[in-house]
């Protein structure tokens, strides 16, 4: 992949972490929401008046965009596994952000992403 497919990938993956963590910020702002439809009605407004949920689905637009340009220029079958590389964005934003642990188990499974998107990298068509 040459320089801009990089940086179209990366600016997908930043986007569509960002995304993940201002969603998660307008989930806790409404706290769990209950299953049902009172549930789903009751919380659908709060969600729909904060600026996180709105935030969070422009992120998505924004990286749809810029996943298609991406998708222009590479195979899916090695762009699209690079997404998972936001799990690692998130789980760091996440401990930094909201003070969530980074347990063994966790850095465990970072490693493997990491392996895994390594190898996938240094294949040849």
């Amino acid at each position: 992949m040459n320089p801009v497919t990089w940086m179209l990938v990366a600016g997908g993956v930043a986007l569509n972490a960002t995304a993940q963590l201002l969603l998660k910020w307008a989930a806790d702002a409404v706290g769990p929401i209950a299953l049902t439809r009172a549930g789903l009605t009751n919380a659908a407004p709060q969600l729909l008046c904060h600026v996180g949920s709105w935030a969070g689905i422009a992120c998505y637009a924004v990286s749809v965009l810029i996943w298609i340009l991406a998708l222009s220029r590479a195979d899916v079958s090695v762009i699209y596994p690079l997404l998972s590389l936001g799990y690692i964005v998130n789980a760091v934003a996440a401990m930094w952000l909201l003070g969530e642990a980074l347990q063994p188990g966790k850095l465990l499974g970072i490693a493997v992403i990491v392996l895994g998107v390594f190898i996938l990298t240094q294949s040849r068509a």
